[in-house]
């Protein structure tokens, strides 16, 4: 047994403890997800789809059913025409704001593609089209650092304020997730002062992580992408969003057009996909916080800083890791590109991306193109190089990867001499 498989393997004996809740977790939200489908009455005539203007599938009648009861929601938009976790958000914040209406986040700046869509440069952002925009820093300093600042998010709202963003997930900062219970905490607070402002919360990477979802905690609509954690996989495009039963509405106009709403969209013969991927999910996920709990546990011996850190709660699947250097950036997703099993013999490069200000550089060799549930890891080429690993569809696919990332980087001299000890 080689040095860096002898590091992963005591690794996994480390989180032993942690991989048991994970499991345990698991469980529970498959229950939920299997009273979801039978509440709904799946049937094999689900999964036939529909063609055209999709009128009267009623697949996708279950497959909604489903996800808003799993959701804790009044009702589920899920649509394989909604490109990206972007493309579900879009629709929500354009259904959802009028010229003259507020829109503040929360969670600091929202990631940098949603923030093209709320103030970018063309003339179809929010902004332009006349609503207005800010967004609260999160706490800098002390032991909540990362965290809203619940205090600052009150003094923000304005009379015209309508909606109150929170992202769930890190995005490219070195912050924690947002658990669900804190989520709840701030809506608690916001509906508090202004029980009028809808709270809206881009659930991606979030879904499954725990037990409960934002809606159940009082979230007034969520949004997320399919080829994330509630695809499994499996979905081979999409999103969702779900909520209140008029909000979901007033999205839905957005995805498709005023007066159709959620009575068209056909869904060519994936039904299957999306419920099985749906079925699929909670294990999925589970496999990847597995994996980055592993990989915090690795990195962490070896004494990077990681966020969040093996034995730390988790709201999202993504960890981070610190690696402070260029090029140890690019051979940590050079290799997780070359563990993969498509594309494996592609080297990704940095590249330019619409709303990022550096170059991106990205790794995923998998079957669902950009697909984020599979293992891949991106980051923004600037200091101090922080990689963000998230997906795997097996922990054991995780732990194969970190076996060859830390064998190169012994080879490229970027481990520390405490490597020696193992």
């Amino acid at each position: 047994m080689s040095q860096a498989e002898r590091m992963v393997e005591r690794a996994r004996e480390r989180v032993q403890a942690q991989w048991a809740a994970i499991a345990a977790r698991e469980r529970r939200n498959l229950q939920k997800v299997l009273a979801a489908f039978h509440a709904a009455r799946v049937s094999e005539e689900h999964f036939a789809g529909s063609t055209g203007y999709g009128y009267h599938d009623s697949g996708r009648k279950a497959l909604e059913q489903v996800y808003a009861q799993v959701f804790g929601a009044e009702a589920a938009l899920v649509r394989p025409q909604i490109a990206s976790g972007t493309h579900a958000i879009s629709a929500c914040l354009f259904g959802l704001l009028r010229p003259g209406d507020h829109l503040l986040s929360a969670s600091g700046q929202p990631y940098e593609t949603l923030q093209q869509v709320i103030a970018g440069p063309r003339p179809t952002s929010l902004t332009a089209l006349g609503v207005e925009y800010s967004w609260v820093p999160l706490v800098a300093e002390g032991e909540r650092a990362g965290d809203v600042d619940v205090d600052a998010v009150l003094a923000a709202l304005r009379p015209n304020t309508r909606v109150v963003l929170l992202q769930r997930s890190r995005g490219y900062t070195w912050r924690p997730a947002l658990s669900v219970t804190r989520i709840g905490e701030i809506i608690e607070a916001v509906k508090a002062r202004r029980p009028d402002v809808i709270c809206f919360v881009d659930n991606c990477y979030g879904e499954f992580v725990e037990d409960l979802e934002p809606p159940q905690v009082g979230a007034d609509l969520i949004a997320g992408s399919l080829i994330k954690n509630p695809g499994g996989g499996l979905a081979p495009a999409g999103g969702y969003i779900a909520g209140r039963a008029d909000l979901v509405s007033l999205a839905a106009d957005r995805v498709t057009a005023p007066g159709l709403g959620d009575a068209v969209g056909p869904t060519l013969r994936v039904n299957r996909d999306l419920f099985y991927g749906f079925f699929q999910a909670p294990h999925v996920v589970a496999e990847a916080l597995c994996g980055a709990v592993l990989a915090a546990a690795v990195f962490d011996a070896l004494g990077f800083p990681v966020s969040p850190g093996p034995d730390e709660p988790r709201a999202d699947v993504v960890q981070a890791i610190r690696l402070g250097n260029p090029d140890a950036l690019r051979l940590f997703c050079r290799v997780v590109q070359e563990c993969g099993p498509v594309d494996a013999h592609v080297t990704p490069v940095p590249g330019e991306m619409p709303g990022y200000t550096v170059p991106i550089l990205m790794a995923g060799g998998t079957f669902i193109q950009g697909s984020s549930i599979e293992l891949s890891a991106d980051a923004p080429m600037r200091p101090p190089y922080d990689v963000y690993m998230q997906g795997g569809l097996s922990r054991e696919h995780v732990h194969i990867a970190l076996t060859r990332i830390i064998e190169q980087f012994s080879h490229a001299g970027y481990l520390p001499a405490r490597m020696a000890a193992y």
